[in-house]
Parts: structure tokens; sequence; C-alpha cells
């Protein structure tokens, strides 16, 4: 196994196109695991640790540019404020040594669909920025899970960047695991309001082949929510959300929890989720547009 380490992102795009193969690392928390369990044995690493351009963030015009390297610890402890989703996401990854290492890069990378931070993605409408020696290109979250470990990256292309809106509203993240720490999802939520437009996101995690949005729950709560009183939302409102919610999904039995479980258990998320995005939005300063 050749292991590849360019010094810069031009380097890193031309390494790249020359060895389509070579598997991209940073973090090493996916990759690591598959090569030690012999799950997978590239002809290639592409390590990306040197590549200094990846490992920044920045805000313009009051969009987030996250590197595809910055660590989830970053992401806890910089951007909390503005992308609050993000962090709690970030929070619940693995371990202290696994948030310092781990990233949203290498999440997009693994396509899992119980990674932690792709129902954060779909509801806050992000953007993964995808380079080649080609160019740039990027492209919608929703487009960019296409299966079980899979994603739209052309063989040639890395992740070098996730675009994000800053302070799109209040959001929220949730998942239940076997354990409260160090465990993989058995299932995972998201919601975001997105006051500007009063549109409801919501997305759920490790309870279909790719992460995905629910729509119809979406639909439903965007008409029924109280905007302009911000009234107390009733039992009957939370109760149908969750429903639709749990609807959307399409899990199967596993190791980690049956679907009926995850069904039951997406359709608490969502009541819960609901409940404090809308205690935030109630006690906020901002006003819908």
């Amino acid at each position: 196994m050749d292991f590849l380490r360019p010094s810069s992102l031009t380097e890193a795009l031309a390494v790249k196109a020359e060895r389509p193969d070579a598997v991209p690392i940073a973090g090493g928390t996916d990759v690591m695991v598959e090569l030690n369990f012999d799950h997978r044995r590239p002809g290639a690493l592409l390590d990306l640790n040197r590549v200094t351009e990846l490992a920044e963030w920045t805000e313009i015009d009051g969009r987030i540019r996250l590197g595809a390297s910055v660590p989830y610890v970053r992401v806890i402890a910089e951007l909390g404020e503005v992308l609050p989703a993000l962090a709690m996401a970030s929070r619940t990854v693995g371990s202290p040594q696994i948030r310092n290492r781990g990233t949203v890069g290498g999440n997009l990378g693994a396509a899992s669909p119980a990674g932690d931070t792709h129902p954060v993605l779909l509801v806050l409408g992000a953007e993964i920025e995808a380079a080649s020696i080609r160019g740039t290109r990027l492209i919608p979250a929703e487009e960019f899970y296409l299966g079980v470990k899979r994603n739209a990256l052309e063989p040639d292309e890395l992740i070098t960047a996730v675009h994000l809106p800053a302070e799109a509203g209040p959001q929220q993240f949730a998942k239940v695991g076997t354990r409260n720490a160090m465990v993989i999802a058995v299932c995972s939520f998201a919601l975001a309001l997105h006051l500007d437009t009063r549109e409801i996101r919501a997305a759920v995690g490790s309870a279909a082949p790719t992460p995905r949005r629910a729509t119809a729950a979406e639909e439903f709560l965007s008409g029924e929510l109280p905007w302009s009183t911000k009234a107390s939302l009733t039992d009957s409102v939370k109760r149908r959300f969750g429903e639709l919610v749990s609807e959307a999904s399409s899990p199967i039995d596993d190791v980690r929890g049956s679907a009926d479980y995850r069904k039951h258990a997406l359709s608490v998320l969502a009541r819960r989720t609901l409940t404090w995005a809308w205690n935030d939005f109630q006690n906020g300063e901002r006003e819908c547009a």
C-alpha cells in the first residue's frame, strides 16, 4: 500500500487525479477501523494532514465555509453559536480523542447512514464543496448521499469544504444509542426552524439506506406552527409531527435495534426536539419575517 503525503491542496488534487484509487485520510477515525478489520485494502492512502487549506473555516456574507479537515472539537468550541445543531451532533461523536481527530469531511466521505452530522447538513441546506484538477463544484446535501456508504463524488474529487448558513434559527439534534457515549446511532434526528421563510426542515439518520428529509412532516408542521403569536404547541400537533417523521423512515432490524424500535424512537425524538426548538423560538429575540 502506498502512503501519499501532499503538502498543498494543488498537490493533493494532482495526486488524486493520478491515483483515483487513493483513499483520503485526515482524522482516520473511519478509514483506520476498516483497515484494522480488513474490510478495505486500498492501493494507496492519501494523507491530507499537511494540507492546511482544509483545516480552516471562514464566514462570508452569512455563510460558513467549513474546511473538510476541521475537527469536531473545533466545531464545538468555535461554531457552537452559529451552527448549534452541528455542534450538538459533534458532541455525540465517539470519545474526546475521536472528536479531536474526526471531521465533518470524513463523515461525508464515509457516507454511512449512521453518520451523526448527516441529518444536520440536510436540515441546514448544506452544500458540499468537491474539487479536482478539473475545477470545483457545490453538491447539495440532498444529492450527495447515493446509498449505503456511497456518495456523489467522482473518482478524482476530494471534499474540500462544507458550506452552511450561519444563524439560521432554532436548531436541534438528538440521537439514540445503546449507551450514552462512544456509540453508533440506533437512530438520529435533526430539526431546524428557518424563520426568514417560515420553513421547517427535519431529517432522520440511521433509519434508511441514506439520511433523508421527512418532507411530509415538514409540510405539516410548517402550516401548523403559530409563527406570529408564538403560542405554545398542542400535544396533537407534536404527536402528528412525530408520526410523520416515523413514517419517513425505512429502517432495518440489526444488532443495534429493531425497525419497530427505530420508528418509535424517531417519533419520540421528533416531539422532543420540536418542543426544545419552539421553546428557543418563544424565548428568543429574533422574529419571523
